[in-house]
């Protein structure tokens, strides 16, 4: 892995204790059993994604003071700064946001493996857009 700043590296570290999470989630039939670990699975891949989109806007130039703190105001300042005449970004923010922070922590529908898998892989290949 190359070498990444603090807040970047912060984004990785939470990448990677949401994996730590679901390592020790026990799974019958390809479904997680317990809710509670898959919830702060989620929950930490979305703090991911807030601190790596937190990290590209400063590299922006934004200030800390300016960093969102809505998700209508993460959507905005991704559309402005990061993904300017592409809406891509936009979108694939707010698949996660209601993948990751709505169905897998808030409410936690999230229970199959795979699709736990594939969300936090999501949020992984999102960071690595911002983040490369």
């Amino acid at each position: 892995m190359p070498k990444h700043t603090h807040i970047e590296g912060e984004a990785f570290r939470y990448l990677e204790n949401a994996r730590e999470l679901l390592k020790a989630a026990s799974i019958e039939d390809n479904l997680y059993v317990d809710k509670k670990p898959v919830r702060e699975a989620c929950a930490a891949a979305y703090l991911a994604v807030l601190e790596a989109i937190n990290e590209a806007l400063i590299k922006k130039g934004l200030t800390r003071k300016e960093i969102p703190k809505s998700v209508d105001g993460y959507m905005a300042a991704i559309k402005k700064h990061l993904s300017v005449n592409n809406g891509k970004l936009v979108r694939e923010f707010d698949k996660l946001y209601e993948s990751l922070h709505i169905a897998g922590y808030y409410r936690g529908l999230l229970h199959r493996v795979k699709t736990v898998q594939e969300e936090i892989k999501g949020a992984e290949d999102f960071i690595k857009k911002l983040l490369p």
